[in-house]
């Protein structure tokens, strides 16, 4: 028989989505679970993630929580006791009953300050959002365990029947063991009331991490997290059983307290919880855009018909049409088109209305970058100010019928007017439909080298030594597991990992935890707009500062369909506008940033010397040198150069071939291919 893995306390941090989640569903298949629970401490960063990753690997994916109840009110801050509460989403209406249950936790709910701060639900909520829910006792933290710990066993009756008289069948009496004598008094009191209240019961285990294996790093990264060092007796441990478990394993736990059937019995239910699962129909790809306000008599499509249409127009300077050069003309229906066909008008519109709103406030925009660049439409509408016609731009680049995610437009706004923007935004479709989004800060391996050394107590200068031996390539690292390989960069580095055993220890550990996440922050320019209520597709969460922002991380939000949109805010375009305000105000004088020239032989010159200080792009130590070898002579020169300084071209060498060729040190060369349709 198999176990289904129920009760997973995933510590996030451990199972990042980078590498855990994969090798966690990578040890699913291999015990042969058909199902497997996430339930982080009262969020839930890894939903969209498991549900994803599961349906790869044939796995069922049950997206969980466990949450904190109290009994009272959540807004009044009083000391109560916080009750574990484990919430599983039975199907799509449950787990938008969990979303919100999450929301209101974080942004009603949170109980005490700073790290002992905690999102809570009470009772009268899970009442109010139960449809579509399971519901277990929890692990010790519960408040029927912790009732028959207190010697209460009337009160766990009672908390009992009363999550038996809301959820019925859906709610389930758990047992577990590891390896404490609470448990095993918990678990035989828990079969009492199982009996006498008909509620069934379930064998759970809470798994904090992967494997056994994992037991010491995990230690550490506790320690990393509360600052303690590993040979401290008094601080946050684990018993180190908390690991996924096969059914064999969860089998003998229980057999020195708990009889053969009652076993068998709490390991079937456990795969018939997981039976109850339905699939999380309608959550990945739908189109969740927000609803632009179009005039009446408008639809989306024929209103950014009119609206593109009298953009170019102004652009090109004339009063009909038919006055437009065909190349645009024939370009603009083509794109339009392109954009009706694939359910992109409202998209379009949303961001040509944020937009105006900046420009139409003097707030600085960007001329535009990225693929959106190759837009004519978003030429028109003023999203860009880059003629892609006259430049050669492709559409197809940013948007063709082979393209399945939303199209992205990113754009530039001044450092210290962009939350103007994204007040009006937010002030226009609803706080409720919109939020910044998630990131996950990451331990890479100059950081994790030190973390580690400080809580196995090795002395800084040692650790800072070795972080040093670190190459940096293009802005990142070195990872741990290519310094001791035999492609290290450095072998003083692989050397000490090979001879000394101390250090073989630290390393090996710091391995296991790097890559994962240490902790979460806003992202700098993510902003998500929704067509419905975030909180019931998306768990939301608040900052420090009051921000809310969303659970999931930017790739979760695109899965789920919804429009994000990056809010760039650069301090280039707030000191170019100083720059043209000063200008104006000491010479009289106004400066068109749009129809600067850009043959200006000066200008060329100033950038040859590399006099590059907070030129975008082109301010960075390695692209600096380039742009002095190179001695651009126009635009072109410098949109190549940018293109090239990326990981594929910088390995195969094309920068220095394209600069010699420039400048005639190397031949040009030609090469043609014929093309046989049969």
């Amino acid at each position: 028989m198999s176990f289904v893995g129920l009760h997973i306390h995933s510590d996030y941090s451990l199972l990042d989505g980078a590498s855990q989640l994969p090798k966690l569903l990578d040890r699913v298949v291999e015990l042969g679970m058909p199902a497997i629970a996430l339930t982080d401490h009262g969020v839930m960063y890894g939903a969209i993630e498991l549900i994803k990753v599961c349906r790869s690997k044939g796995v069922t994916p049950i997206v969980g929580n466990e949450m904190y109840v109290i009994n009272g009110d959540i807004t009044k801050q009083e000391r109560r006791p916080r009750y574990h509460q484990v919430v599983l989403a039975k199907n799509t209406h449950g787990y938008k009953n969990l979303v919100k249950l999450t929301t209101v936790s974080h942004l009603q709910g949170t109980q005490g300050k700073g790290i002992f701060s905690r999102p809570c639900i009470n009772k009268e909520l899970l009442e109010q959002y139960h449809e579509g829910l399971i519901v277990t006792s929890a692990c010790l933290g519960g408040e029927v365990p912790q009732a028959i710990m207190q010697g209460r066993p009337e009160i766990a009756r009672r908390v009992a029947q009363w999550y038996k008289d809301l959820f019925g069948d859906d709610y389930y009496l758990e047992i577990q063991d590891h390896g404490s004598q609470e448990d095993r008094i918990v678990n035989v009191e828990i079969i009492k009331i199982a009996r006498e209240l008909d509620i069934k019961i379930i064998a759970t285990n809470d798994s904090h991490y992967i494997s056994c294996f994992d037991v010491e790093a995990h230690d550490a990264l506790l320690c990393i997290q509360t600052g303690k060092l590993i040979t401290e007796d008094k601080r946050l441990r684990y018993s180190g059983t908390e690991y996924l478990k096969s059914a064999d394993e969860m089998r003998q736990l229980f057999r020195d307290h708990l009889t053969d059937e009652v076993i068998e019995e709490a390991i079937a239910t456990t795969l018939e919880v997981s039976k109850k699962i339905e699939p999380y129909e309608g959550l990945l790809g739908e189109p969740r855009i927000p609803d632009y306000p179009v005039p009446s008599g408008h639809t989306a499509d024929t209103y950014l018909e009119e609206v593109t249409w009298k953009g170019l127009l102004e652009r090109r300077n004339c009063t009909s049409r038919e006055q437009i050069d065909p190349a645009y003309r024939e370009r603009l229906e083509y794109e339009l088109k392109m954009m009706q066909q694939m359910g992109f008008s409202t998209y379009f519109l949303v961001v040509w209305d944020y937009i105006k709103f900046a420009r139409d406030h003097r707030i600085p925009v960007g001329p535009g970058r990225g693929s959106a660049a190759g837009s004519l439409v978003a030429y028109a509408l003023r999203i860009t100010n880059i003629d892609p016609v006259h430049h050669g731009l492709l559409f197809e680049r940013f948007l063709n019928p082979e393209r399945k995610s939303m199209p992205d437009i990113d754009t530039d706004f001044c450092i210290d007017r962009r939350d103007e923007v994204i007040r009006y935004v937010t002030d226009k479709y609803g706080t409720e439909r919109v939020a910044q989004i998630i990131t996950y800060n990451r331990m890479t391996s100059k950081a994790v080298l030190k973390d580690v050394a400080r809580v196995l107590d090795i002395p800084y200068g040692d650790a800072d030594r070795m972080a040093k031996m670190i190459p940096v390539v293009r802005g990142k690292p070195t990872k741990l597991a290519v310094m001791v390989s035999e492609q290290t960069p450095a072998p003083e580095f692989k050397e000490k990992y090979d001879k000394e055993p101390q250090v073989r220890h630290w390393l090996d550990m710091a391995m296991r935890i790097e890559g994962t996440n240490k902790s979460v922050g806003i992202h700098a320019a993510g902003v998500v707009i929704s067509s419905d209520p975030l909180d019931e597709i998306v768990p939301l969460q608040r900052n420090a500062d009051g921000a809310v922002f969303t659970q999931y991380f930017m790739e979760d939000i695109e899965s789920l369909g919804l429009l994000k949109m990056d809010f760039l805010g650069l301090k280039n375009l707030t000191t170019i506008q100083k720059a043209v305000d000063l200008i104006e105000q000491t010479h009289k004088q106004s400066v068109d940033l749009d129809n600067l020239p850009l043959d200006d032989p000066e200008s060329y010159k100033l950038l040859a010397r590399g006099a590059l200080e907070g030129i975008f792009q082109l301010e960075s130590s390695g692209m600096r040198q380039i742009v002095r070898d190179l001695k651009p002579s126009g635009l072109e020169d410098i949109s190549s150069v940018l293109a090239l300084y990326r990981p594929g071209p910088l390995d195969a060498g094309l920068i220095p071939k394209f600069i010699n060729r420039k400048h005639g040190r190397e031949k040009l060369t030609t090469r043609t291919t014929s093309w046989n349709p049969s």
